[in-house]
């Protein structure tokens, strides 16, 4: 599963550090934890690893944000139009799109919240 994540951050342009790997750990074991409490089941199906990964890699990059850790982030704007004669470069912020930070914690909120409904399917009655 370590391995999983790391690479799932990979993906979106974080590298992952020596010293991040025992809170990758951490979190995955919190989100581990959390849908077995939420189904009440003792082991997790196989069919929820990829739901386990999102929400990991999304408490991980909640962590790193809210330290301040996100240096090898890229949060740069996007370009909405660039004119070559005299030089004019706009920017896609204010325009009805989001500030960079707006679209991290847009995606942070989808990786938390993706498969979420998937669990009632595998919840189990508590007596």
């Amino acid at each position: 599963m370590l391995e999983d994540v790391t690479k799932r951050l990979e993906t979106f342009g974080y590298t992952v550090t020596e010293n991040d790997e025992w809170l990758i750990g951490f979190i995955i074991r919190k989100v581990d934890n959390h849908i077995k409490l939420e189904c009440n089941i003792k082991e997790i199906p196989q069919e929820l690893n990829e739901i386990i990964v999102d929400m990991a890699v999304g408490e991980f990059l909640l962590e790193k944000k809210s330290m301040g850790e996100l240096a090898g982030f890229n949060l740069d704007a996007v370009v909405k139009s660039i004119q070559e004669g005299d030089t004019n470069l706009t920017y896609a912020i204010g325009e009805g799109s989001n500030t960079p930070e707006q679209r991290l914690d847009g995606l942070i909120a989808y990786l938390m919240e993706y498969g979420k409904n998937k669990l009632v399917s595998y919840r189990c009655i508590k007596w």
